[in-house]
């Protein structure tokens, strides 16, 4: 949990939700805008797909960069709400088919 400071000197926490952010976007350059700005905000799990952990405001602030860049006629974004960060455990992700790994590396786009 987070804490902010307002100028009163008065804390409130912050409270960040884990999302699961997917996309599917048309155009090529989008995609890799799309790609380099998610991967400030969060883990990339599988090829369009991060989770976040972010506060309501890193929430706003994501959407309208995302915003500026996709091409709303054409691109999809899918926000996920899985609920509250804190206390959730640790991440467990189960895979059918190919196993899962941790993607590290660069998208690349043919």
């Amino acid at each position: 949990m987070e804490w902010i400071l307002l100028p009163n000197h008065q804390e409130i926490s912050s409270m960040r939700n884990t999302l699961i952010v997917t996309y599917d976007i048309r155009d090529d350059k989008r995609l890799r805008q799309v790609f380099k700005t998610m991967r400030k905000w969060g883990d990339h799990l599988q090829l369009s797909v991060f989770e976040c952990q972010l506060s309501s405001s890193e929430l706003t602030q994501l959407k309208a960069k995302l915003s500026e860049i996709i091409h709303h006629d054409l691109d999809q974004v899918l926000f996920i709400d899985l609920g509250p960060s804190e206390g959730r455990g640790e991440r467990v992700i189960e895979a059918m088919g190919q196993p899962y790994c941790n993607i590290d590396a660069a998208c690349v786009v043919v």
